[in-house]
């Protein structure tokens, strides 16, 4: 792919990358997809409890942004290369990547992609909240710029992340 590509960030990754600060029209942003902590996949992350060092049973949630016409999320584009781009799909696997270009209230001169929750990311969530295993990490939240987020409906757990090797 050629040209200028950039990352619409709603949730962690501004707070990673910096970038420019813009809006993404006709969207929404909720607690909307969940991994599933009970698995272990190589080349991905757990949580821990950082008393006992195990592995709680839980799904941990994550921000997501969906259709809205009328709203939209304060967020930060910032550039990436292909290979960026390549290891942010791979980073985040519960979430498609979609294209906003025509979304973002200011022109970035390239194409602006954002991360959406996948259907299988919305579904663990869903099957988490009715069994009651849904909870949000707190070192997550406390990642999160404050004054975009809304407080989560679920339990904030303390839970340290660990990446597990490929």
């Amino acid at each position: 792919m050629s040209g200028v590509q950039l990352v619409f960030g709603y949730g962690s990754l501004p707070a990673e990358r910096g970038g420019t600060r813009c809006r993404l029209r006709d969207h929404r942003r909720d607690w909307d997809v969940a991994m599933d902590n009970r698995e272990t996949i190589p080349g991905y992350k757990i949580y821990v409890d950082p008393q006992t060092g195990e592995q709680p049973p839980v799904h941990v949630a994550y921000l997501s942004i969906a259709p809205a016409p009328g709203e939209c999320v304060e967020g930060v584009a910032f550039p990436v290369t292909d290979g960026q781009l390549a290891a942010l799909d791979s980073r985040e696997r519960n979430y498609d990547r979609h294209d906003v270009t025509h979304l973002i209230d200011v022109e970035l001169g390239g194409r602006v992609w954002a991360y959406v929750g996948s259907a299988d990311g919305r579904r663990r969530l869903a099957d988490a909240r009715r069994r009651g295993v849904a909870v949000v990490a707190r070192g997550y939240l406390e990642k999160l710029p404050g004054a975009v987020v809304v407080p989560p409906d679920l339990p904030v757990r303390a839970l340290l992340r660990r990446d597990v090797g490929a």
